[in-house]
């Protein structure tokens, strides 16, 4: 049965998939979109985090049924003319990235946290990235570089 998913903008037509494939896995093997990782497979890592109309979901619990008519947004589809988004800025000028396996789906949620909270406290950010995990430990790097690219927003 066809499949219609709007990805970053772009509607795919996708035919002959099981309606419970994880979004993750269409995203990677079928759309090329590989900034999404695989991490633990059970939505409680958050390196698959995508944006779901706008909300941070985990890809990896997300069947393509329920995802097909609906607004997915990936760590591609961030910048705009090849031109980093506040936050990515920042991410980088905070050095965040240390291993940078989780990193795409810190900047999915903490994205989504400023689309909704332009001016968040240090227990926000700690909130709303409770459910991405780094190994490294960069979260004192990416609560700083929250907050700078919060500086940049309007209130």
């Amino acid at each position: 049965m066809p499949t219609t998913l709007t990805v970053n903008g772009r509607v795919h037509e996708l035919a002959d998939f099981d309606p419970a494939t994880p979004l993750l896995w269409v995203l990677r093997d079928h759309l090329g979109l590989v900034g999404t990782k695989y991490g633990c497979g059970q939505g409680l890592c958050g390196a698959c985090t995508v944006h779901f109309n706008g909300a941070a979901m985990r890809s990896c619990v997300l069947p393509l049924a329920a995802a097909a008519g609906q607004k997915i947004t990936t760590i591609e589809g961030l910048a705009a003319d090849a031109r980093l988004t506040p936050l990515q800025q920042a991410w980088c000028d905070e050095d965040v990235a240390q291993c940078g396996y989780c990193q795409a789906g810190q900047i999915m949620s903490a994205t989504a946290l400023l689309a909704k909270n332009p001016r968040p406290t240090d227990a926000d950010i700690d909130g709303a990235l409770a459910g991405n995990l780094c190994r490294c430990g960069t979260y004192q790097r990416i609560r700083r570089a929250v907050h700078a690219a919060a500086s940049t927003l309007p209130a």
